[in-house]
């Protein structure tokens, strides 16, 4: 088992993707470091500070496949980063006469910073991507369930009837707002870092922040206001963000996680032969996808406060709270992103057995519709009165084992004030889901806005 089982073969596939374990290999993380300085040398040409066959010399020596890695993993563990021996090895292939250009008035932060809000990007494309499809998902089920009785849970106990598609709903609104909070944050984030030994750029006199300008240019990053490398709210906003996307995706899997128990089996993942088995029990269907997604969702809000604490930076450049960073906001986007594609997963296949969701409605006798019996009374006898008698009602109903419409039949003090007909209606759950049709039909509306 490695380290960290996102990086595993054989856990890897459970805690992340392939697709961002790439994004976040030490090979692609020195290639963004790479492009970083070809695009400072662009820059700094167009400016005249150094001539424009060094800037394309660089540039075509900024590959990744042209590095010494061996050497770059011994500079990095003796000198604490991997920039120093990057340099050297651009100069070794770019040639002297480039060599005394490349990473010029840049440190080694600006490099490694700006790498990382490259990779951002592309992490913040493939969040979006899949919390687009995760929405549309749970929007088609929503609309497909959207008049589809079942109980509604308070305090894990039956409360009044809701419906299927309004649960979906409700697991799908989020989506869209988290979908606004990361292209609401993306131009906060999305920002270079250029600052130099100590955020002034002195080395580069008053070209400093044509530079930033040019090589913010080259990136198709924002500006910012002034060099950020001690003040790291963006990366914190980043997790932070990453961490609320996971709290949503939590409380789905929780409520599937329950739904799937054989005492409600209301909904089930996706089948395939041997997902969720156990090795001693035949019959086990876990909901193996929903226990991934809580468990790497705990994992990222246990990081949170790592991000949160590496903004307390000392001084122009931190002592160990920048170092904290990379122990945790790569971990934070794995699980994220492996937790999107748990959820897409079973969003997409989820098995719905509406009849038992209709038996279980009828499994405490009507107790279910106590709200809307009671609701019905006020008009009659005022609502303490009515409060009172239903909750008298129910009482006996428990006690006797009866069901509640018959205890209602048989009751002389409310026999007056409701009909057979009535009573038929206010002890039948599908016609008490309120508004739920209604607020389904807001949130597929909205999802199918979604670009």
């Amino acid at each position: 088992m490695s380290i960290h089982p996102a990086d595993s073969q054989i856990f890897g596939g459970l805690y992340g993707t392939d697709e961002v374990r790439e994004l976040f290999s030490d090979r692609a993380h020195l290639q963004f470091m790479l492009d970083v300085e070809a695009a400072l040398a662009r820059a700094e040409s167009k400016i005249g500070l150094m001539p424009a066959p060094v800037a394309d010399a660089i540039g075509r020596a900024a590959r990744l496949e042209n590095l010494r890695l061996d050497y770059v993993a011994e500079s990095t563990r003796r000198v604490g980063y991997p920039v120093v021996a990057l340099v050297k090895e651009l100069g070794r292939i770019a040639g002297d006469e480039s060599a005394r250009y490349i990473h010029l008035g840049a440190t080694t932060q600006d490099i490694m910073d700006t790498a990382l809000v490259l990779q951002l990007r592309r992490a913040f494309a493939i969040v979006r991507r899949d919390l687009i499809a995760l929405a549309r998902a749970l929007a088609d089920r929503a609309a497909q369930s959207r008049d589809t009785p079942i109980a509604g849970r308070t305090h894990l106990q039956h409360a009044v009837p809701t419906t299927f598609g309004l649960k979906c709903a409700m697991w799908a609104s989020p989506l869209v707002n988290h979908l606004e909070r990361l292209d609401q944050a993306a131009p906060r984030i999305l920002v270079v870092q250029f600052g130099g030994a100590a955020g002034t750029l002195a080395a580069l006199g008053a070209d400093g922040p044509a530079v930033v300008e040019g090589l913010a240019r080259e990136l198709a990053l924002a500006v910012p206001d002034l060099p950020w490398h001690a003040q790291r709210d963006r990366f914190a906003e980043t997790a932070a963000l990453l961490g609320m996307i996971c709290g949503s995706l939590s409380k789905f899997a929780l409520d599937i996680s329950l739904m799937t128990q054989t005492e409600v089996g209301e909904v089930s993942e996706p089948h395939e032969e041997g997902r969720g088995g156990s090795s001693t029990m035949p019959q086990k269907r876990n909901p193996i996808a929903s226990e991934y997604i809580l468990g790497a969702t705990r994992a990222v809000h246990a990081l949170v406060p790592v991000m949160l604490g590496a903004m307390i930076a000392d001084h122009e450049r931190a002592t160990g709270p920048w170092q904290s960073e990379a122990l945790a906001l790569p971990q934070c986007v794995a699980l994220t992103a492996g937790a999107l594609a748990h959820a897409r997963l079973i969003a997409g296949g989820m098995t719905i057995d509406t009849e038992r969701m209709r038996r279980n409605l009828d499994l405490s006798g009507g107790l279910i519709m106590a709200e809307a019996i009671a609701t019905a009374l006020v008009p009659r006898i005022g609502r303490a009165a009515a409060e009172a008698a239903v909750a008298r009602a129910c009482n006996q109903s428990i006690a006797e084992g009866v069901p509640l419409a018959t205890i209602l039949r048989d009751d002389h003090e409310l026999r007056p004030h409701l009909t057979d007909a009535e009573i038929d209606r206010v002890t039948n759950p599908s016609l008490y889901v309120g508004s739920a049709g209604a607020f389904v039909d807001r949130v597929v509306t909205r999802v199918g806005a979604l670009r």
